[in-house]
């Protein structure tokens, strides 16, 4: 089997730190990525003139086209992180979700159903997420639970879940679903909780928090994850759901929090930074939580980062790569996670 891989969306945040860990294997990494807001070309800075990696800007709904890269390079897999990820966008303009994460998912189903029949040794393997088990009030999801996605986003992301599960049961294809829990780390947008109160930090501004503060979220280093998706790659069974976790839950006011008590060490804080409260957004998700025993169990991963080092880690990158918003849209930045309508101070 050759070491091509093609990565959807690989200008975005878990895309081009999977890039970056497939590089260091020595694969040779095809990134194929339509460029949105979200995506960013800070990203791939470090690796962009190396032999083994190719860019195309394509939307995955180019049919034509993006099928002309499998037949170019053959890939011995594709996985699949081209979406819209972002609650609040999702609420604001579902259609942008539907398209790429639904229209979009299909057409690259269509192409690896074709593709297939003379390469049957390639996986499609489609990146998904906790969400679309919706709220869990105790316990922890397991991949064969019932899905509940309570936003857009999560609807189109479940979605797409099970139409790649049909194309699997349908037409045999050698597809593989992961779902995993919030990602954190380097060269993720600042519309996220992390890197947003890590901007807010560092540019003395209020800390915005939704309601109370109290969702509970599980936590993942992004570079936890991309190992885990290696032996997803390397080990994984075709026709099979991972859930990928870290089974570690904080509060979203704990991780405030602590983010401040890494501050306080590294910066001399200014006076705006403060935690605030924010009105909610609708069908604001309380818990997620995921049971990754199969992953544990059947391919031998497990998460390696603390949060306290996870965090530390992730604020450091954010103080020495300061470049990095600056290559954003200021309106970007500073627009998502609540409105300016303070609630409470703290």
């Amino acid at each position: 089997m050759n070491k091509n891989i093609i990565i959807t969306g690989g200008l975005g945040f878990i895309g081009s730190n999977l890039i970056e860990t497939l590089i260091k294997k020595k694969y040779f990494v095809v990134n194929v990525d339509k460029a949105n807001y979200a995506s960013n070309f800070y990203n791939t800075k470090k690796f962009r003139n190396l032999p083994n990696y190719k860019f195309y800007k394509l939307d995955i709904n180019n049919k034509k086209k993006i099928k002309t890269i499998f037949n170019k390079y053959k890939p011995s897999a594709i996985f699949n992180l081209a979406a819209e990820t972002h609650v609040d966008r999702s609420i604001d303009n579902p259609d942008q979700f539907i398209k790429s994460n639904i229209f979009g998912v299909y057409n690259l189903l269509e192409i690896f159903r074709e593709f297939q029949k003379k390469n049957k040794k390639s996986k499609f393997i489609h990146i998904s997420t906790d969400e679309v088990f919706g709220d869990v009030l105790s316990g922890r999801s397991k991949e064969t639970d019932a899905y509940k996605p309570s936003s857009p986003y999560a609807a189109s992301k479940a979605s797409s879940d099970h139409l790649v599960y049909s194309y699997i049961r349908t037409y045999k294809l050698n597809g593989i679903v992961t779902n995993c829990s919030n990602n954190y780390g380097p060269n993720q947008h600042p519309e996220k909780l992390i890197p947003k109160l890590i901007y807010n930090i560092i540019h003395n501004l209020p800390l915005p928090l939704y309601a109370r503060g109290k969702n509970s979220r599980e936590w993942i280093f992004v570079k936890d994850h991309c190992e885990a998706l290696l032996k997803v790659y390397q080990n994984g069974k075709a026709g099979e759901f991972y859930n990928i976790g870290s089974n570690l839950n904080f509060r979203n006011i704990d991780i405030a929090k602590q983010l401040l008590n890494i501050a306080k060490k590294k910066i001399k804080l200014g006076n705006k930074v403060k935690i605030i409260f924010v009105k909610d957004r609708p069908g604001h998700d309380f818990r997620y939580a995921l049971n990754s025993n199969k992953i544990y169990k059947k391919l031998k991963w497990r998460s390696k980062t603390s949060l306290k080092n996870g965090l530390k880690n992730t604020f450091d990158w954010y103080l020495n790569n300061k470049n990095y918003y600056t290559s954003l849209k200021k309106r970007d930045i500073r627009k998502r996670l609540g409105s300016i309508r303070w609630l409470k101070k703290q």
